[in-house]
C-alpha cells in the first residue's frame, strides 16, 4: 500500500492559509478520486478540498478549527501501490480507467516514480492533478497552454480526457501552441516604514457568559454561524476605524431604462447573458474612479496607498442571508459585455456557494445594490481597508420638473439615489461629493444609440 499526502491546495495569490471547518471523511472511510474530504474557510469564503486519489483515509493531521498553511499536509490517504505517494511524484487517476488502459497507466506511474517532473506548473492558481501535470510535461505543454484548456471536471478542473483531447488536437494542427514570452521582472515600489496594507482584523466578540435562556420559553436561541460572526466583527471594526460620512445624489436614469428595455432580448440572444442594470452602473463607477484616483486608495497607518488597478467589489447576499463581496478585477478595462459577464458569473457563483477564496481578494472600491430589496437609499459601511462604498438605490417612476426651451413642465421620469459613504480621515467632502456627482453625470449622459 502507498501513502498519499493530501496537501492544502493553492487558492490564489493573496491566500496563504485557511481554517478547517469540517471533516467530511473520517479515518477509515473510503475516498474516491475528486471526492471532497474536508471543508475549509478563509476570511469569507468556504470551500471544499477534494482528494486527488482513490483510497482509504488513514490519518487526519489537523482538527476542526485548526489553521493550516497552503502546501501543508493535512491528511494521509492509503492507496494501492508499493511506495509513499506524493502529489508531485505519483499520477492520481481522477476517473476510473477502463481495463484496456490499466497497463498504460501503471507504466506512467512507474515513470513518474523514477523522476520528478522538470516542468514547474506551481505558478498557476488553478489545480492540476499529478497525472495531468505529467502528461503536460511529456507533451511539452507550457503553463499558459495548460491553464487555457477547458476542463470538464468538478469546478472546471482539467481531467485526463481533457488534456489528451487537447494534445490530439494540437498534433493535428487544429490548435496551435502559443509562443512563450518571458515575463518582465516585477518592480515593487517600496513604501518606507510600512508593510503592504492589511485588512482590519474583525472584532469577534468571545464572551464567556452563559448561553442566554428564553424567559418565556417560546423564544428561540440560535448562535451566529462562523461567517456571521466574521461579518459582525468586520462591520464593528470598520466603524471604529473610519470616520464615516455620506453624500447623496439623485440621478435621472430614464435613458438607461429605455435602452435596456430595447436591447436586453438581443443582448441575451447574442451573448447568452442577462443584461441587468448592475453592469451599467459598475461601468460608470469604474470610469469615475479613473477620473478621481483619490477614491481608489487604501489606508495603512499614517500612509496612503494609491492603487494602480481598479478592482470593484460587488456586495452580494447569500441564500442564508449572509453577505459576501466578490471582486471584479481590472474593471476599468472591461466593456459593457465583459462587465455583464463578470457580474453574472460572480453573482451566480456566490448564490451557489462556488466562489474561490481569491474571488474576494484585492478589491479597491465597493458597490452595493440596496435597491434590489426596494430600498430608496442606504448608508453602507466601508469595506476596509478601502475608503469608499457606493449604494445603488431602487429605480422609481417619479414626477419631475423637465426643462425645455419652451419652458418647464412636469413629466414622469425614472430616478434613483446614489449614496456614497467615504472615509473622512483621507477623503474630504469635495472629493467624496465630486466623485458621486461624476458617477451621476456618466449615468445621465448614457448614449441611447450605443451598441452593446
Amino acid at each position: 500500500m502507498a501513502r498519499f499526502e493530501l496537501k492544502l491546495p493553492k487558492m490564489g495569490e493573496s491566500v496563504a492559509e485557511a481554517t478547517i471547518t469540517n471533516w467530511l471523511k473520517e479515518v477509515g472511510d473510503k475516498i474516491e478520486a475528486d471526492e471532497a474530504v474536508l471543508e475549509i474557510a478563509t476570511d469569507k469564503v468556504d470551500s471544499e478540498v477534494p482528494s486527488e486519489v482513490s483510497g482509504i483515509l488513514v490519518e487526519q493531521l489537523f482538527g476542526k478549527d485548526d489553521l493550516v498553511q497552503v502546501g501543508q499536509t493535512i491528511a494521509i490517504i492509503e492507496t494501492e501501490g508499493g511506495e509513499t505517494a506524493t502529489p508531485e511524484a505519483v499520477n492520481a487517476v481522477q476517473e476510473t480507467a477502463a481495463p484496456a488502459e490499466a497497463v498504460e497507466i501503471e507504466k506512467t506511474i512507474e515513470s513518474v516514480k523514477e523522476t520528478v517532473t522538470s516542468h514547474d506548473f506551481s505558478g498557476s492558481d488553478k489545480f492540476f492533478s499529478p497525472l495531468v501535470k505529467n502528461i503536460a510535461k511529456e507533451e511539452g505543454l507550457s503553463l499558459s497552454e495548460l491553464e487555457n484548456i477547458a476542463g470538464s471536471g468538478k469546478d472546471g478542473r482539467v481531467t485526463k480526457e481533457d488534456i489528451l483531447k487537447y494534445v490530439e488536437a494540437r498534433k493535428s494542427g487544429s490548435v496551435q501552441a502559443p509562443q512563450t514570452v518571458e515575463a518582465a521582472p516585477k518592480v515593487v515600489a517600496e513604501i518606507p516604514k510600512t508593510e503592504a496594507p492589511k485588512a482590519v482584523e474583525p472584532v469577534v466578540q468571545k464572551s464567556q457568559q452563559a448561553v442566554p435562556v428564553s424567559v418565556n420559553g417560546a423564544d428561540e436561541i440560535v448562535e451566529m454561524d462562523r461567517m456571521r460572526k466574521l461579518i459582525s466583527g468586520y462591520m464593528v471594526a470598520s466603524v471604529q476605524t473610519s470616520a464615516h460620512v455620506q453624500s447623496f445624489i439623485e440621478v435621472d436614469v430614464t435613458n438607461i431604462v429605455k435602452w435596456r428595455d430595447k436591447v436586453k432580448a438581443a443582448f441575451e440572444k447574442r451573448e447568452g447573458e442577462k443584461l441587468t442594470f448592475t453592469p451599467i452602473m459598475m461601468e460608470a463607477v469604474a470610469k469615475a474612479l479613473k477620473d478621481f484616483p483619490g477614491m481608489n486608495i487604501s489606508v495603512d497607518g499614517d500612509y496612503i496607498i494609491k492603487k494602480k488597478n481598479i478592482n470593484l467589489g460587488m456586495a452580494a447576499a447569500l441564500p442564508n442571508g449572509n453577505l459576501i463581496v466578490p471582486v471584479i478585477k481590472n474593471a476599468d478595462q472591461l466593456n459593457l459585455v465583459g462587465m455583464a459577464k463578470a457580474v453574472n458569473d460572480l453573482g451566480n457563483r456566490a448564490k451557489a456557494g462556488k466562489l474561490k477564496p481569491d474571488d474576494t481578494q484585492g478589491g479597491t472600491y465597493t458597490v452595493t445594490n440596496v435597491g434590489t430589496f426596494g430600498s430608496v437609499f442606504g448608508t453602507p459601511i466601508i469595506n476596509q481597508p478601502q475608503v469608499g462604498i457606493l449604494a445603488l438605490g431602487a429605480i422609481r417612476k417619479v414626477p419631475a420638473v423637465i426643462e425645455t426651451p419652451e419652458g418647464d413642465f412636469i413629466g414622469i421620469r425614472q430616478k434613483m439615489f446614489l449614496s456614497h459613504s467615504y472615509d473622512h480621515r483621507v477623503v474630504d467632502g469635495a472629493l467624496g461629493g465630486s466623485f458621486v456627482k461624476r458617477v451621476a453625470e456618466y449615468l445621465e449622459a448614457f448614449d441611447v444609440d450605443r451598441d452593446f
